[in-house]
């Protein structure tokens, strides 16, 4: 199975569509409550349900965008929402990547072009900056990601294969994934290598999202933006190589972009935490038992970037050759931080970026052996 991020790209005929393959805050304009949202009922009534997802996409449809890219690969189509009064949207990395041109299309059919300001390909988010009239600019509300639960409703409203204004409703199917980063940094062996940075707080989903979804806003039945569609996974592709919806598909949390957002319209970029290790997790019993292991979860430290964060703290990887290449026993088990339980990776991931910036203290609880010991590493940016 592969990851596909979501963003068409051809030359700008729908006909030859292909999908292009996966702080310091600023004064910005309120975004709006929607009071006038129907509460979400208690009945299980499909007329309550219809009423209440009608009134959703007329309060919210107006500050959803498509966007149309040129570059000199030819085009992409992708979708966006309004951040704020100020003509900010906020779309994926992968769609404005490498534009020559970038074209805004409202829901009441006025068009624009706009301006890239900001992007940050770890998150895979971008900022376009438009010249809108007020009346054209709807900024819609944020949620909060960190209250969502898995098996919650959730709506997708974007320009899938060109068709601007769609929506599709599912549920939220997991949380705290991770995705391959855009990031690649040399790394520090000198021997030509790429250390491959891992994007994470992601949401998993079953609405269904296609090709030109990417950007767009993923929503609760409040009308609140819980998430920036971005990626799917699918083994199914159409006679032109465009992906098809398999059910699982990945957006950005809601809280990953409110730390970002602003960041990326103040500077144009986003520096994230950087602890410096490389972690395995949900590890076979068998290779607990090979590493040595005394509990089922956590994120064992494979490797440590030497110089880096955790290596000036004292954090042990590996190094006890094991019956499996390329796996040393006798690395830490991180087990919490901050006080929070780790029990896999993603989690760790998840914590330091919606809660740490570079140049913050965590403290992380290793299991090293059969001690429980608390380490406080400062964290550095991303290199």
């Amino acid at each position: 199975m592969k990851i596909k991020l979501i963003g068409i790209v051809g030359a700008l005929v729908l006909a030859s569509l292909a999908c292009q393959s996966t702080t310091k805050l600023v004064a910005i304009t309120p975004v709006p409550t929607l009071e006038t949202l129907p509460a979400v009922a208690n009945s299980s009534s499909p007329l309550v349900q219809d009423d209440q997802l009608v009134a959703l996409y007329e309060h919210v449809s107006p500050g959803i965008v498509a966007i149309q890219v040129t570059s000199d690969v030819g085009g992409a189509l992708g979708s966006g929402f309004v951040y704020d009064g100020e003509g900010h949207i906020v779309t994926n990395y992968h769609v404005i990547e490498g534009a020559k041109t970038v074209e805004v299309d409202f829901m009441s059919g006025f068009k624009t072009y706009g301006k890239v300001i900001g992007s940050d390909t770890d998150s895979d988010l971008a900022i376009i900056k438009v010249d809108a009239p007020a009346e054209e600019l709807h900024p819609l509300p944020l949620g909060d990601s960190s209250t969502l639960k898995v098996g919650q409703t959730v709506i997708a409203i974007g320009n899938p294969f060109g068709l601007n204004g769609t929506m599709t409703e599912g549920i939220v199917s997991a949380l705290g994934r991770t995705l391959d980063s855009a990031h690649q940094t040399p790394d520090s062996s000198g021997s030509g290598g790429t250390t491959f940075f891992t994007a994470g707080d992601i949401i998993q989903t079953d609405a269904a999202i296609n090709p030109g979804n990417s950007g767009g806003p993923l929503f609760n039945l409040n009308g609140e933006i819980i998430g920036v569609n971005r990626a799917i996974r699918t083994t199914n592709f159409t006679d032109t190589g465009e992906p098809v919806n398999s059910g699982i598909g990945f957006a950005v949390s809601i809280n990953v972009v409110k730390r970002v957002a602003p960041t990326l319209i103040e500077k144009g970029k986003y520096d994230y935490p950087y602890l410096g290790i490389t972690s395995m997790d949900d590890l076979s019993l068998g290779l607990i038992d090979e590493l040595g292991l005394k509990s089922f979860t956590g994120a064992y430290v494979r490797d440590v970037a030497k110089g880096g964060p955790a290596d000036r703290a004292g954090i042990k990887a590996g190094d006890k050759p094991t019956s499996i290449p390329n796996l040393n026993a006798g690395g830490d088990l991180i087990i919490a931080i901050d006080g929070q339980p780790v029990r896999r990776f993603d989690e760790l991931l998840a914590y330091l970026i919606t809660n740490k910036s570079p140049g913050d203290t965590v403290v992380l609880t290793v299991m090293r052996g059969d001690q429980k010991v608390d380490v406080t590493v400062t964290l550095d940016k991303r290199p």
